[in-house]
């Protein structure tokens, strides 16, 4: 059974890691496969994993079918369709997920996605749960950030099954058009009732996530103590949650049902006691929504139970390995989420390296040695998954762990439960489960404010996997197994992970892929320079968190050592504050200094450095300039031996003439940006001409409200044979300028394309030249 379970997660594994998918009717093959699979022999393994990929690609085709008709992108479409799940709710919006999508008034059948993730902005409506609406909306597909190290939105969104998002227009027939009392209407309602009982409690929304599993409530303080300390586990309904539950509930009713003495004859106690347990995790399940880990965790319960209603001793890893295999068949892409590999690794860890181990040892030191297991086994997994690596946690969850678990999780249930037969006493039980959690709170505030307590490290190579799990696996053996030592050894290379520097005299140039905005990190072989940092978009996100510390987290950069910031428009400045609080800058350049939040310097032409032979000139704007807003902003030119780059910011026409009358010598570049997105007030002809580019590259935002890189901008660098190559086709564009190498350039969405990833309709094509990389004839003999 081992053997089988791992060849058709291989298998499953396999299909993730394709940029199409096979044509359903390989499918086909399914049946065939099975007696290969069931039979003893050589072939089984590679049957059970070709079924295993097969499965996959027929559950992922299931998943993407039906898609958004690009055609209806960007167009008015009045839609109706119900809620599912509980609306989030923001201060200018309401975001919430519509499924059963029907064309209203539409003359043809449609066909539509079956979910849709709607933002409605500026409205009074009530948006609930199990309500139905039409609506007039306008949708694209899902197009999220392609960056390495960030976090890919459109793989969640497939995995959820949504085919398109958008957002409510203003229309006077939007209107509510029923209402179904569904499961999410009834978690929204209780929900509430938390709310109304726990007012405005500090720690009302980490409540409200053990008991619905709506974690909406808890702040952005909140998360990352959570996170520093490797607790975040405790408030997303899991695995844990959910045996804790099933546990409790099979000692209970096991003792009520045995505590007569005669019901004993009529069915044993732990059949009994098994079914109570289940159906007390089918609950809390469904109390949660039914999210992934939740039946991640629903699945490995039942397995257990099943066994126990059997009367059958399964050993603990022919069990996990039966839960694995049931979650494979239900969710193929369940291996695409993190949450999947730490909640079967966390079990894994426990069977292996607490298992016969903790007899005759006290019951305190042996939970301690269980979570430093369990610490140490899950490194490989959050080094590779870009974790926080707590080198506390396990001290916080020895603490956390069973105080949430066996006082916090017991009352809030309860008082949840009570609230519509006791509303006093649910609510009474309620504040008792958020002051037990005040009084956890502190513990876990200190540990997360001690220096070092935790690290982010770089993405290790892939090649390095196989070491950190042998290292583990040798780390946790059993006491007298010869060279445990050497699990501490194949660890190193994990630990020493991130994207080799460039070498001394080269340069790395990444265009970051962050919608409408700008944000450019260079480095050289021992230093690295951030150019803007892209937009805020609300209270809770900004692009220098999502997008520009995962990058540097993930290319092993630990400090900046000089930010520049060229004007103050939001998509340039908006993730400025994100980065000084989460990575050590040590200087900082703007044309608007006052606007950042700490000591920085003006930009002036005639201001050079040079880093590990690679030279860095600001241009723009010059002394006693009276530009302002984008004409204002800071251009800097990058230049080696092999080359030179030019990072141009918003400027606009009037700030490019005083360039080219003031600078032309300086501006020559293979490679720039184009000025302020490709809007048609930039880029102009005399200004193509003094810079000469091979390449441009444009920072700019899928389906943007400004239309931009605009067509007669497009059409003057084809023109002039510049090649075109834009962020919303590419991802991250990172481009390296080395004297030996020679100058090479990379898409992220090339490198990392997966089926469920976004596609052109309409692709750019580059102008001539563009597969060399040289600087086009009609511009070099201007």
């Amino acid at each position: 059974m081992y053997a089988g379970t791992i060849a058709f997660l291989l298998g499953v594994l396999a299909l993730q890691q394709r940029a199409t998918l096979p044509h359903p009717s390989w499918a086909l093959l399914i049946p065939f496969l099975l007696p290969w699979m069931l039979r003893r022999g050589r072939w089984r393994l590679p049957a059970t994993a070709l079924t295993g990929f097969l499965w996959a690609a027929l559950y992922g085709a299931w998943l993407l079918y039906p898609g958004l008709d690009p055609a209806l992108e960007g167009r008015d479409l009045a839609l109706t369709g119900c809620v599912t799940g509980i609306p989030e709710r923001r201060e200018r919006s309401v975001r919430f997920v519509l499924r059963d999508l029907r064309r209203a008034g539409a003359a043809g059948a449609t066909t539509l996605p079956k979910r849709i993730r709607l933002s409605w902005y500026h409205t009074r409506q009530a948006v609930h749960a199990g309500d139905c609406w039409q609506l007039t909306v306008r949708l694209k597909r899902p197009h999220g950030y392609r960056n390495p190290g960030g976090f890919d939105y459109e793989g969640w969104l497939f995995r959820r099954g949504v085919r398109a998002t958008g957002y409510v227009r203003p229309d006077p027939g939007n209107h509510r058009s029923g209402r179904h009392w569904t499961l999410d209407r009834m978690r929204a309602t209780l929900a509430a009732r938390i709310d109304a009982a726990l007012g405005a409690r500090p720690l009302a929304g980490v409540i409200r996530a053990l008991a619905v599993g709506d974690r909406q409530g808890i702040s952005r303080e909140q998360w990352s103590i959570l996170s520093a300390t490797g607790t975040s586990h405790l408030v997303a309904i899991s695995g844990l949650h959910i045996g804790l539950v099933a546990g409790l509930a099979f000692f209970l009713v096991g003792r009520l049902w045995a505590w007569p003495g005669s019901t004993v004859r009529y069915c044993a106690a732990p059949r009994v006691a098994a079914l109570g347990a289940l159906a007390a995790a089918l609950v809390y399940a469904l109390l949660a929504g039914l999210s992934l880990p939740t039946r991640r965790a629903l699945i490995m319960v039942a397995v257990a139970m099943g066994s126990l209603w059997r009367s059958r001793t399964l050993a603990p890893g022919r069990s996990l390995c039966l839960a694995l295999l049931v979650v494979l068949v239900a969710e193929p892409t369940a291996v695409c989420s993190a949450g999947f590999w730490l909640s079967f690794g966390a079990v894994a860890v426990i069977l292996y390296g607490a298992s016969g181990r903790l007899r005759g040892t006290r019951s305190r030191l042996a939970w301690a040695g269980l979570q430093l297991r369990v610490g140490v086994g899950l490194l490989p997994l959050l080094v590779i998954g870009a974790f926080p690596v707590g080198l506390l946690a396990p001290l916080a969850n020895l603490v956390a762990v069973p105080w949430v678990g066996f006082v916090v999780v017991p009352l809030t249930l309860t008082g949840s439960a009570l609230l519509g037969l006791s509303p006093a006493l649910g609510t009474t039980l309620l504040r008792w489960a958020e002051q037990a959690l005040e009084g956890l709170w502190p513990v876990l505030t200190w540990l997360a404010q001690i220096p070092g307590g935790h690290w982010i490290l770089a993405s290790p190579p892939a090649w390095t996997w196989g070491l950190a799990v042998l290292g583990t696996a040798l780390l946790l053996a059993p006491r007298g197994w010869p060279g445990r030592w050497l699990g501490a050894v194949y660890l190193l290379p994990l630990l020493s992970g991130g994207v080799p520097a460039p070498e001394p005299g080269a340069v790395r140039f990444t265009l970051l892929d962050v919608g409408q905005g700008l944000a450019v990190v260079v480095r050289t072989h021992r230093h690295a320079l951030v150019f803007d940092t892209g937009p805020r978009l609300g209270p809770g996100f900004d692009t220098g968190a999502a997008v520009v510390v995962p990058y540097l987290r993930s290319q092993g950069v630990g400090r900046v050592d000089r930010l520049v910031v060229s004007h103050g428009d939001n998509d340039h400045i908006g993730g400025v504050a994100s980065l000084l609080e989460q990575i050590p800058v040590t200087d900082i350049l703007s044309s608007v200094p006052e606007r950042i939040p700490a000591a920085a310097g003006r930009c002036r032409r005639g201001q050079h450095w040079e880093w590990d032979g690679v030279a860095f000139e600001v241009l723009h704007p010059g002394a006693g300039h009276r530009f302002r807003g984008n004409n204002a902003s800071c251009v800097l030119r990058v230049s080696n031996g092999a080359g030179a780059l030019l990072i141009t910011g918003d400027i606009e026409a009037p700030a490019e003439r005083a360039l080219v009358n003031e600078a032309a010598r300086a501006l020559r570049a293979e490679w720039m940006t184009v000025p302020h997105h490709g809007s048609r007030t930039s880029s102009t002809r005399r200004f193509l001409k003094a810079v000469r580019p091979g390449h441009a590259l444009i920072p700019v935002g899928y389906r943007n409200r400004f239309r931009l890189p605009n067509r007669a901008v497009v059409a003057r660098y084809r023109a002039v044979g510049i090649a075109l190559l834009d962020s919303v086709r590419e991802g991250a564009i990172t481009v390296d300028l080395d004297a030996h190498r020679g100058s090479r350039w990379a898409a992220y969405r090339r490198q990392e394309q997966h089926y469920w990833h976004w596609r052109p309709a309409d692709p750019l094509p580059p102008g001539p030249g563009a597969a060399a990389g040289r600087v086009p004839k009609r511009l070099r003999n201007q």
